[in-house]
């Protein structure tokens, strides 16, 4: 897979793929990763990117010229355009099993109080990670690239994701639980000692369910 990320802000992603199982990913040529600063393609004089809004109105919005002319050389017939936006589809573990089905992914991250709404036209889909505002959209790039690599054949191993939260018609994961046996006056259930698979099978689907119950109830309701 291919992931070209559209930012004014390449830097910030440094520290989070040069780590853990992103950077394993990255090694084993699972994905490539690349960043544009659309900064570079803009035909202002100046370098800017943004402009006041027309109607008036406070803060800066993104000038639709740099991100189409960035875009537009990178697209090809295989690519799928995101675009990062509060009003965005809401992210949810099935797009991100979709998503890394395809070839090759260009996110485009806003920033300021917003973009042209002509830049709307270049995205194939609009994502949101959640109702709350960010400075940007590097962080949700951020999310999209973890969640998204992490699926993909032999970053790792398949029943680890398939068991993930989510993925059993919205159930939250069971509760996990490694050595020691006791931990300050803690224990490990007895039946995940007992050696019976079909009985900790149970218990894991019955403590899936009470967990989500208890801590997502709204999960229940899909």
């Amino acid at each position: 897979m291919k992931i070209d990320i559209v930012t004014l802000f390449p830097n910030m992603f440094a520290g989070v793929f040069e780590e853990s199982i992103l950077k394993r990913a990255i090694e084993l040529k699972k994905v490539e990763i690349n960043y544009y600063n659309f900064r570079d393609y803009t035909n202002d004089l100046h370098n800017k990117v943004d402009d006041t809004p027309y109607g008036g109105g406070v803060g800066m919005v993104l000038m639709p010229q740099p991100i189409f002319d960035c875009v537009e050389s990178i697209r090809t017939k295989d690519s799928k355009v995101i675009l990062l936006t509060p009003s965005g589809k809401p992210y949810k573990q099935k797009m991100a099993y979709d998503l890394s089905l395809e070839k090759h992914l260009i996110i485009i991250c806003g920033h300021y109080e917003g973009f042209d709404e002509r830049i709307r036209s270049l995205a194939d889909m609009e994502i949101s990670i959640g109702d709350y505002v960010l400075t940007g959209g590097e962080i949700p790039a951020m999310v999209l690239v973890d969640s998204i690599v992490r699926l993909l054949p032999g970053v790792i191993k398949e029943r680890s994701h398939r068991e993930d939260s989510f993925n059993d018609n919205y159930l939250l994961d069971y509760p996990k639980y490694t050595k020691p046996r006791k931990f300050r006056n803690m224990e490990v259930p007895e039946i995940l000692l007992s050696g019976d698979h079909k009985k900790i099978d149970e218990f894991r689907k019955k403590e899936s369910l009470r967990k989500t119950k208890e801590l997502r109830p709204d999960l229940l309701k899909k």
